[in-house]
Formats: structure tokens, C-alpha cells, sequence
């Protein structure tokens, strides 16, 4: 794994956004507007380590299932915030249906370097973003600076597949692909577009709508789009914390289809993903596989012997880019009892982001039906990756050489 710098293409602001990166800047608290895509640099992989992270992500994500059956055959619902004893219900059904549910991607973010094993930093299996760049823009930008190269990025087939396979899964009708109006970025938006493309070369009928546009018809009892038709099936990049809290959430529970025909909307992801999407599963998986080499130490009750020695990060069980992360380095003074945050946190090992020229990176492994399928890099400024961080694309070599850049 190396960084290389490399002058950018004249006019790509243009071509990544026709290509669906339509949020290329950024506008930062000062005011400025910076590259959000970034081909100032790009960095490089040989095959073998492409393929080593790959066993890395499959079995992670071997694991993580093996921990969200654990929580659901011990009742460890509370431990994840899950109170509601209707809702821990519904999420167990879930699981249990998993088979008969659709469900289609999540994004892991591992800390790599290029030396010794990767390690998991988190699993966003609900509501992952970074897709489009991921899956488009790098492999169009890898074609063209980079012919006849290749790229960890079988995203878009990959992707394409799924909906076919799972097509049988679906209930009868349209698939609705929604996302909030709350973001302004665009991000969102397009992601969704991206996914609601995906399935239609799959073969599927579907149709777009905000969350906002979702209506209730009191009269059947159902969810119901713009035009009043009914919302059988649904592609949502809006978390499942925030569905079930809304107004709405109680018909959501009401109305969820979780396998066996027994609801009226199924929900992409659906409703097992809760056990996967939040921090507490870091904790239960360190505690069912101590000392893996690709888990960092992780708890949910305080940071015990982290704060002592390699200092902890406190995360929030929920969140997105990084928000409510805190951050505390090895030799300050440990937290007292009284002091472990609220909201709950998990508390895991401090292990510090790569620093490659001042740039600190995070790789994001993205899988299709739990196989690997692709890499997306950010870059940021500081340990925690959050809204203000770069998209790098990246190229595998055949060997150390850059053939373009420094």
C-alpha cells in the first residue's frame, strides 16, 4: 500500500460529477470550498494484499453475524439501546427471516497501513454512504489514467446480481428507493439513485421518493407513496434508529413485513441490520473472539485497561462521519465511574489512522451479500474521519512502481 501524488485530469470536476459524483467540494467552517474528490493523490495496492483484505472482510463479516445471533439468542437487546420489548421482538423475527428478507450491502472501515494485519473500526450495515464514488467515478478515473489496470471494485456487477437474485424475495409491486430531503449535499440522493439504477438493469420496476413524501392512509392501514399507491417494498438510506422513532414509527412496527407475508412493507435494509450498524457490536465481538488480530479490544461499560495503556476512543452506539467521537490518548488520567458517558458508548482501543505525508486513512471494504466487493479511501485531517474527509481513488499494481505520479 503507497500514496502517490499525481496532477489531477483538466476539468474533472465536471466529468466525476456527470459520472454521479455530484458533491465533489466541500464547504468547510471556514467558508472555503475544497475537493471532496480528490485526484491529487491516489494510492496503490499489489494483488496479494488486495486479496488478503479480502479474506479479512468475509470473515469479519462471518463474525459479525455470529455476534448478532449471540445477541439475539441471549437477549442482548438493552445492551444496544434496544428498550422497547415490542421492537428487540421484531428485530429477533427479523433475524430469524433473515433467509426471507432482501438485503444487499454494508460498508466495514478497517485500519490498514500496508504492514500487519487490518482491524475493523466499525461495520455500517444500515445506511453506508461513499458507494457512488466508490463503485463509478475511481473506475472510470483508474481506466483513464491507468489503462488496463486493475481496481478492487466489482461493485456495480456485484450489485446488479443481487437484485436479480433477490428479486423472488420481493412482494409483489414497485420497489420504492427513498432518502431523506434533510441532506444537502446530494449525497444521499444520489446514492439512491445510483442503488434504484442497479436494480432496474437487474430487471426490477421501481420508482423514487423522498421520506418526507411518504404518506399514511388511514382508511387501509398502509404506507403509501406520492400518487396513494401502496408501499409493499422499500429501499431506505435513512437509519433504522431514526424510522422507528419518527411519528410514523409506531405503523412501522405495525406494518413490517418481515418474511413470511405477515406485514405490508419490507424494508431494505431490513430490521436485523440494527444489530449490526451499532458500536455495541464491537464490544460483543471482542468478547466472543478475544484477541483476534483483525478486532480491536472493545467495551461497553468503561474503558477499563485502555485508558492506562494505549488510550481508548469513545464512540456513540450510534451515528454518522464521526460525530460524538471523542478521542483520548494514552497516559491521561482514567475516567471514574461516574464519568463514563451518557448517551452509552462503546469504548474501544485507541489505534491511530495511518499517517501517509500528514494525511490519515481509512480503507472502506464494501461487501454485496457478504462477499467482498470493493474499496473506497478517505482521507482526513485528523484521527476521526468525519464530513470534512477526501475520497481517494486507488489502482492495484503489479508490483511497487507507480507507472503515473511520484
Amino acid at each position: 500500500m503507497r500514496r502517490h501524488t499525481i496532477t489531477p485530469r483538466p476539468g474533472w470536476q465536471e466529468t466525476v460529477e456527470e459520472q454521479g459524483c455530484v458533491y465533489p467540494l466541500t464547504r468547510h467552517p471556514d467558508g472555503s470550498l475544497r475537493p471532496y474528490w480528490d485526484e491529487s493523490a491516489y494510492y496503490s495496492f499489489t494483488l496479494a494484499e488486495v486479496e488478503a483484505l479480502e479474506e479479512v472482510v468475509e470473515e469479519l463479516h462471518t463474525m459479525c453475524l455470529a455476534a448478532a445471533a449471540h445477541i439475539v439468542e441471549h437477549d442482548r437487546f438493552a445492551e444496544l439501546g434496544i428498550t422497547d420489548p415490542r421492537l428487540a421482538a421484531l428485530v429477533a423475527e427479523s433475524w430469524r427471516r433473515r433467509a426471507e428478507l432482501p438485503s444487499v450491502y454494508g460498508r466495514f472501515d478497517l485500519r490498514y497501513d500496508g504492514d500487519g494485519p487490518a482491524t475493523m473500526l466499525e461495520y455500517n450495515a444500515d445506511t453506508p454512504t461513499s458507494l457512488v464514488e466508490a463503485a463509478s467515478p475511481q473506475w472510470f478515473w483508474m481506466e483513464e489514467r491507468f489503462p488496463g489496470a486493475d481496481q478492487w471494485n466489482s461493485l456495480h456487477e456485484r450489485l446488479v446480481a443481487a437484485w436479480k437474485r433477490q428479486s423472488a424475495l420481493l412482494p409483489p409491486g414497485p420497489v420504492h428507493f427513498v432518502h431523506t430531503e434533510g441532506d444537502e449535499t446530494g449525497e444521499d440522493l444520489m446514492t439512491v439513485a445510483y442503488l434504484r439504477e442497479t436494480a432496474q438493469q437487474a430487471g426490477l420496476e421501481t420508482e423514487a421518493l423522498s421520506v418526507e413524501q411518504i404518506g399514511w392512509d388511514r382508511l387501509s392501514g398502509r404506507f403509501v407513496d406520492d400518487r396513494l399507491r401502496f408501499i409493499r417494498s422499500c429501499f431506505k438510506l435513512y437509519p433504522w434508529e431514526w424510522l422507528v422513532a419518527d411519528d410514523f414509527g409506531p405503523h412501522v412496527l405495525d406494518t413490517l413485513d418481515n418474511g413470511g407475508g405477515t406485514g405490508s412493507t419490507c424494508w431494505i435494509e431490513p430490521a436485523w441490520k440494527m444489530l449490526l450498524s451499532n458500536k455495541a457490536l464491537l464490544a460483543i465481538l471482542w468478547e466472543l473472539f478475544p484477541g483476534h488480530p483483525n478486532l480491536l479490544p472493545a467495551y461497553l461499560d468503561g474503558p477499563r485497561e485502555l485508558a492506562f495503556g494505549p488510550g481508548y476512543v469513545a464512540k456513540p452506539l450510534l451515528g454518522r462521519e464521526g460525530e460524538g467521537v471523542t478521542v483520548h490518548e494514552p497516559g491521561g488520567p482514567a475516567p471514574a465511574p461516574a464519568a463514563v458517558r451518557d448517551p452509552a458508548c462503546c469504548y474501544q482501543e485507541l489505534a491511530p489512522l495511518p499517517d501517509f505525508s500528514g494525511n490519515r486513512v481509512v480503507l472502506g471494504a464494501w461487501v454485496v451479500e457478504g462477499e467482498a466487493a470493493g474499496l473506497g479511501i478517505r482521507e482526513s485531517a485528523g484521527l476521526v474521519t468525519d464530513g470534512y474527509a477526501r475520497f481517494l481513488p486507488h489502482v492495484i499494481l503489479p508490483d511497487r512502481t507507480s507507472p503515473a505520479g511520484d
